[in-house]
């Protein structure tokens, strides 16, 4: 059974800075595409990054050049540092993961975390 636990959540002012964990067990993590995804009150679940397993990785425009995704393989553990935070930021952010094919789309990703809500003041 597939388990993805979000971590690293919280509550931080414009400018600020968060990073945020998932802990992945009971996959081959080498095996998946892992992606980071955000929801916010009243709107679709939103692609924010995606690495593969050599660490090649995408964002989506908004965040490029403030947000940066990375993996540990050893630990079966993604990471989203998160910079120059804005209050558009605020949403419940999801780790997934996905087939070795698996891009920007939702649909593209089998197994969810339940998320962990990052807050930015403004």
């Amino acid at each position: 059974q597939v388990q993805l636990v979000e971590s690293g959540g919280g509550l931080v002012q414009a400018g600020g800075s968060l990073r945020l964990s998932c802990a992945a067990s009971g996959l081959t993590f080498s095996s998946y595409i892992m992606g980071w995804f955000r929801q916010a009150p009243g709107k679709e679940r939103e692609f924010v990054a995606r690495i593969d397993y050599d660490g090649n990785s995408d964002y989506t425009e908004s965040v490029k050049g403030r947000f940066t995704i990375s993996r540990d393989n050893a630990k079966n553990t993604i990471y989203l540092q998160m910079k120059s935070l804005k209050p558009e930021d605020t949403a419940v952010y999801h780790c997934a993961a996905g087939g070795l094919f698996a891009a920007m789309a939702p649909e593209q990703y089998t197994s969810w975390g339940q998320g962990t809500q990052v807050t930015v003041s403004g």
